[in-house]
C-alpha cells in the first residue's frame, strides 16, 4: 500500500495537481484520507523522499520539491500529433495527460472537464442521479454526445494546426476497429498522426485509486466493486498498433514512462 500512496503523490506532483514548495497534509491527516495506517504515510513519505521530490523543512512539514517544475516545455513537430489516451476508471489516464502536456506542451481535452456540467444537467433533466453512469438511458443517450463533443474539440484543434492530448475511458471506442481506423484516416487526411495509448493499471491499485478520490460517481462501482470487476478486462489491449503505460504501483515512475511515450512517438512521426 505505500507503494500505492507515494506513486499517487508522485504522480501529482509530476502532473502537476501538487506544486513546488507545497507542504502536504499531516502524516495523520494523509492517513485519514488514504484509509491506511501512519505507518504506511511513513513509509511511502520514506520513499517520496529518498526520491528527493518530498522534503522536511522546520515548520512547514513535508514540502513538495519540484522546481523543475517552473520550466516550460513547448514541443513542436513537422505535423499534429493526435494522441488518444484511454484506460479503465482509476487506471491515471488523466495523470497521464497532465504530465504529457507539461512535457509538450499541447493541449489536453479530458472529458470529465469538458463534459461533466452538461451530462450532470442533462441527467437531472432526465429525472436521474447526476453521477449515473452505469443505465441504459445515460449509455443510449448521453454518452455518445460526451465523446461527440470530445471529439469535435479535437477536430477543431487539428484542423488549427495543433497536437493534442486527449483522455477518456474509450472503453467502447477502443474495442471497436472501425472506429479506430476511421480516426486514422479522417485524422490523416487533415496531415495528422493518431497515436492510442492504453493506461493499464492492476485491479487493487484501480481500487485504491478510485476510492482515494471520492468522486461521486463511483460511488456504483465501489458499492459492487467485485461486480465491477467483472465486467472489466484488465489484460485488454486495442485491437491496433498501440503503446501500454503501466501505472500500476509496480510501475516505471509515470513522468519517465510519459517521457519514453512521447520519444517514441516523435520518433515514429
Amino acid at each position: 500500500m505505500q507503494q500505492q500512496v507515494a506513486r499517487n503523490i508522485r504522480n501529482k506532483i509530476a502532473a502537476g495537481e501538487l506544486r513546488h514548495g507545497q507542504s502536504l497534509p499531516s502524516t495523520r491527516e494523509l492517513a485519514e484520507q488514504w484509509q491506511v495506517s501512519v505507518f504506511t504515510i511513513d513509509k511511502a513519505m520514506q520513499i517520496l523522499a529518498q526520491e528527493n521530490v518530498v522534503v522536511s523543512k522546520p515548520r512547514a512539514g513535508r514540502v513538495v520539491n519540484a522546481p523543475d517544475q517552473a520550466v516550460r516545455h513547448e514541443m513542436r513537430t513537422d505535423k499534429p500529433h493526435v494522441l488518444l489516451v484511454g484506460g479503465y476508471a482509476g487506471s491515471g489516464k488523466t495523470e497521464l495527460g497532465r504530465v504529457l502536456a507539461r512535457e509538450t506542451g499541447w493541449p489536453m481535452l479530458d472529458k470529465d472537464t469538458l463534459t461533466r456540467p452538461v451530462v450532470e444537467a442533462a441527467l437531472n433533466i432526465l429525472g436521474r442521479s447526476p453521477n449515473d453512469r452505469e443505465s441504459e438511458e445515460y449509455l443510449s443517450r448521453i454518452r455518445p454526445r460526451e465523446y461527440e463533443a470530445l471529439i469535435n474539440a479535437l477536430t477543431e484543434n487539428v484542423q488549427c494546426g495543433n497536437s493534442a492530448i486527449v483522455t477518456a475511458p474509450f472503453i467502447r471506442e477502443f474495442n471497436d476497429l472501425a472506429w479506430l481506423n476511421r480516426m486514422e484516416v479522417a485524422y490523416g487526411d487533415m496531415g495528422a498522426k493518431v497515436s492510442i495509448v492504453w493506461v493499464y493499471c492492476d485491479a487493487e491499485t484501480m481500487h485504491t485509486y478510485i476510492r482515494h478520490r471520492g468522486a461521486a460517481r463511483d460511488s456504483f462501482k465501489l458499492d459492487n466493486w467485485l461486480s465491477y470487476l467483472e465486467t472489466v478486462d484488465i489484460d485488454f489491449r486495442p485491437p491496433v498498433p498501440h503503446l501500454v503505460i503501466d501505472n500500476s504501483a509496480s510501475g516505471a515512475p509515470l513522468q519517465t514512462q510519459a517521457r519514453q511515450l512521447i520519444s517514441a512517438i516523435v520518433s515514429e512521426g
